[in-house]
């Protein structure tokens, strides 16, 4: 039997008997209304630049069709189909709340003809295999309850030589930004949600999942192991996150750059 990931432990609420998926489904339900406000005001806007230079790893493949794994208020599907001009984005999330407000924005923007958003889970996705160009996840992996079944999921739904691209927190590794950074996301954080009058438990479980998510070239091997290839990671802002890469390989062997 295989052994839980040490993220796939941390839950947004310890006391509650529901699962890790049901308790994640709820924090962001609670959070939603506010979650794109705080989550710039708390990063500095930093996230937007983030989700630019990941995007970016797939211009070159030119996909028409992508999936956006845990797409919440379609920021990302957003700023893809702005930058990448697909054919077509669908973005599944677990959170009706989220949902709603990523339709709003995507109706705002006038881009329902290319972006569509429906509930659903990226364990389970509603896919026939080989239909996707490109998959993308922006800080969603580390909120998967099993994480090694949702990379398989999307690899079965990835086209062959189609690319996927995951951007995630990480832990940095000078030590210096290293405390200023716990210290940050532990403290602050949460205090400046508690003050927003918003879910305190959902930033530190932002915190404590970041800290214990497997990350760097421990998360480049599981992408190996689950049967990505030409895998890397390139880190971002000092190493408060990473961008992972790999590719679907096709059926001769050949994956591709």
């Amino acid at each position: 039997m295989k052994q839980p990931h040490p993220h796939e432990q941390v839950l947004p609420y310890a006391n509650s008997r529901k699962s890790k998926k049901d308790q994640v489904v709820e924090m962001f339900d609670q959070i939603a209304k506010r979650y794109d406000f705080l989550n710039h005001f708390l990063s500095a806007r930093s996230d937007i630049k983030w989700r630019k230079r990941a995007i970016r790893y797939l211009k070159p493949d030119r996909p028409r069709v992508i999936l956006d794994v845990a797409t919440g208020t379609a920021d990302m599907a957003i700023l893809a189909s702005r930058i990448l001009r697909p054919d077509r984005i669908v973005g599944i999330d677990l959170s009706a709340r989220m949902l709603e407000i990523g339709r709003k924005k995507v109706e705002k923007e006038r881009l329902q003809s290319i972006v569509q958003l429906q509930e659903g889970d990226s364990e389970t996705i509603k896919a026939d295999e080989n239909t996707f160009d490109g998959v993308m996840v922006a800080f969603g992996v580390r909120n998967f309850e099993n994480l090694e079944k949702g990379l398989l999921e999307m690899l079965r739904v990835l086209k062959p030589g189609g690319r996927l691209v995951v951007l995630e927190f990480s832990r940095p590794r000078r030590r210096l930004v290293r405390n200023l950074y716990n210290l940050y996301m532990g403290i602050v954080a949460p205090g400046v949600a508690r003050w927003f009058r918003q879910n305190k438990e959902a930033y530190q479980y932002l915190c404590e999942s970041a800290n214990r998510f497997p990350d760097r070239q421990i998360f480049t091997d599981i992408l190996n192991k689950v049967g990505f290839t030409a895998t890397g990671y390139e880190p971002l802002s000092l190493g408060i996150c990473c961008i992972y890469h790999g590719r679907k390989p096709h059926p001769s062997g050949g994956a591709g750059a």
